[in-house]
């Protein structure tokens, strides 16, 4: 299944190839407060492949906290973060937000809290390389 999303000006899009098709897709709604703030619902396919545009570079800004393990990919002309990576080992992986997706069965998102406090930085960078798309390419970005 090929999904696409952007931000709400489309400086940022995506094209998250999911395979197999999807019987539903996770939505992680992060109890952390940037998550909370930006209304951050997050999906990943292990063994799917994404493709993010940037139009413009300059307009884009990638902010890191607490752990700084992760970088929101934030637009800085409509204030959506459609995407988040992660370096582990060398290789970039990433969660796409299903806020941002486009024309998506809403009865294929099962939506969930979950809180990652505690976690130490060692279980969080195995839970993403894990769970996250490991399959990036980036077009107009140094990503």
């Amino acid at each position: 299944m090929l999904i696409s999303g952007s931000c709400h000006c489309g400086n940022i899009s995506f094209r998250l190839d999911w395979q197999p098709d999807p019987t539903e897709i996770p939505a992680r709604a992060c109890s952390c407060s940037f998550c909370v703030k930006h209304g951050g619902v997050w999906t990943a396919c292990p063994t799917g492949a994404l493709f993010v545009e940037i139009r413009d570079e300059s307009r884009v800004s990638k902010y890191c906290f607490g752990t700084r393990t992760a970088q929101f990919h934030v637009c800085a002309v409509c204030g959506a973060v459609p995407v988040v990576t992660s370096q582990i080992d060398g290789r970039t992986y990433a969660a796409v937000n299903v806020n941002a997706m486009e024309a998506v069965d809403p009865l294929l998102l099962k939506k969930a809290s979950v809180t990652f406090d505690g976690e130490d930085e060692a279980s969080r960078l195995r839970r993403r390389a894990k769970g996250w798309i490991p399959s990036i390419r980036f077009a107009g970005s140094d990503a």
